[in-house]
């Protein structure tokens, strides 16, 4: 058999009972945090332009859009997964060479779930198979170097969870992921330079045709079974030559991501972390600050800290803010905080925080760097302009995986994130549905999703921004 063929006997042969105790809690709590991303993020600009598309195009009415109306399932797990992406505060997975965000999968494999009437048990399996395939994808076939984008391996993620979540057998599920492979290899100048909308919707597009192409196979449409290591397949185009044995895969992968304690690229939690620590531990004004240096591993320096992927002290949008270390550190020694507040144009442009941002440097350590990506290690100095030098040094931060965020905790960052667009009785309905979803139907949790969100005035989102 292919590689495609053998990871779809994977996919087939996966059941809900093969789930841990752990990992299906971990599930829950990776759902509830994407879906409060999701409903924090109904008003993002680039969401408007997207909802107006589907609106002028159409779909048929057979699956939920989060926040109300019903569409065609490939546009729902579209707009859908850019609700979750955009704020950038959804989980995440390190490999040694690749970075990935498994939720990313979540709307899609929601709107196939649906239409499929699919029972809790089922959702929960086909999101774990996503999880899986990305992840391990990650660790063994990294393509960032190579100057491809994480939604290149979540191609194959997607339409793996899709196809299950559709009850396809086993040529159905090898020939959607075949085809969803084939097409979506994507480039990583998305996140490089100058930061772009697109940013946010690479993935969500990718979740889109996979979606399309778990249809057509459905259908009977076949696609390029030698994607893997066929001639200009994957491993000779992208990635050379790799192994994983689907055979002795399972559905754990999902203990091994992170949850997001700050909204902020993922690569930046232990640093802001740090900085916050210092900030209410020694009293730190912004105003007495001379410098901050941070010396931190690697692909964090190269990612958001003006390595190969760009000067990082030119911020100028959401999307470019939340890929700036310095920026992500100023704002947190002013605000004591890095949520979507922090992100708004008005804020971003501020003279206080570009300021700041200019005093602060980041430097590539080659000893830390070898501690990842089992640590996310970095070293803090702020240097006073009395000459006073206040450091701190972390491994890791309270949502990575060796040290995670309770079910209490997680709730917590959905209610942040979701009150301003929902009352406290649909909030409540939604967490009760997520904790218990192996009891409930999917039909069950897209009904509390397409609700019609109620939106903060105007004159409230601004007091909650200052």
């Amino acid at each position: 058999m292919t590689q495609v063929e053998q990871l779809a006997a994977f996919a087939v042969r996966t059941r809900y009972e093969d789930l841990s105790e752990e990992a299906r809690q971990q599930l829950k709590i990776r759902i509830i945090d994407a879906l409060g991303c999701a409903i924090g993020a109904l008003e993002g600009p680039p969401l408007n332009m997207l909802r107006a598309q589907l609106e002028d195009f159409g779909g048929k009415p057979l699956v939920t859009l989060i926040g109300g109306d019903k569409t065609a399932p490939d546009r729902a797990a579209l707009y859908n997964s850019a609700l979750v992406r955009y704020l950038d505060y959804n989980d995440s997975y390190i490999a040694k060479n690749e970075t990935c965000h498994p939720s990313d999968n979540l709307g899609a494999v929601l709107a196939a779930s649906e239409y499929a009437q699919k029972s809790g048990k089922e959702f929960l399996t086909a999101l774990a198979l996503a999880y899986q395939v990305q992840c391990r994808l990650s660790d063994v076939a990294p393509v960032r170097a190579r100057g491809f984008d994480h939604t290149t391996q979540g191609a194959y993620a997607v339409a793996a969870g899709v196809a299950r979540a559709l009850s396809l057998d086993q040529n159905g599920v090898a020939n959607a992921v075949a085809m969803s492979g084939t097409a979506y290899n994507a480039l990583r100048v998305t996140r490089t330079g100058s930061l772009s909308n697109w940013k946010g919707l690479a993935y969500p597009n990718t979740a889109f045709g996979a979606t399309h192409a778990a249809f057509l196979a459905m259908r009977g449409v076949t696609g390029p079974l030698e994607v893997f290591e066929g001639n200009k397949g994957l491993m000779d185009a992208i990635t050379g030559p790799f192994e994983l044995d689907w055979t002795r895969e399972n559905l754990e992968a999902v203990r091994h991501t992170s949850v997001k304690k700050y909204n902020a690229e993922f690569h930046s939690q232990s640093a802001l972390e740090g900085v916050l620590e210092l900030r209410a531990a020694r009293q730190v004004r912004p105003e007495e600050i001379e410098r901050i240096s941070i010396d931190i591993f690697d692909v964090a320096y190269h990612i958001i800290g003006g390595g190969e992927e760009g000067d990082k002290q030119q911020v100028h949008s959401k999307e470019e803010a939340d890929h700036s270390l310095p920026y992500m550190v100023a704002v947190a020694l002013l605000d004591g905080n890095v949520s979507p507040a922090q992100y708004v144009p008005e804020r971003i442009v501020r003279e206080d925080v570009q300021s700041l941002l200019r005093r602060v440097t980041i430097q590539s350590n080659e000893t830390l760097s070898k501690r990842f990506p089992a640590e996310m290690p970095c070293r803090i100095t702020i240097t006073l302009k009395d000459g006073q030098a206040l450091s701190v040094e972390k491994q890791d931060y309270e949502g990575f995986y060796t040290r995670p965020l309770s079910w209490e905790k997680v709730v917590a960052k959905f209610e942040c994130l979701a009150t301003p667009y929902t009352g406290t009785a649909q909030r409540a309905e939604i967490v009760e549905t997520v904790a218990h979803l192996e009891t409930k139907e999917v039909e069950q949790l897209a009904g509390l999703l397409g609700a019609s969100f109620v939106h903060i005035h105007e004159a409230e989102k601004e007091r909650r921004i200052l």
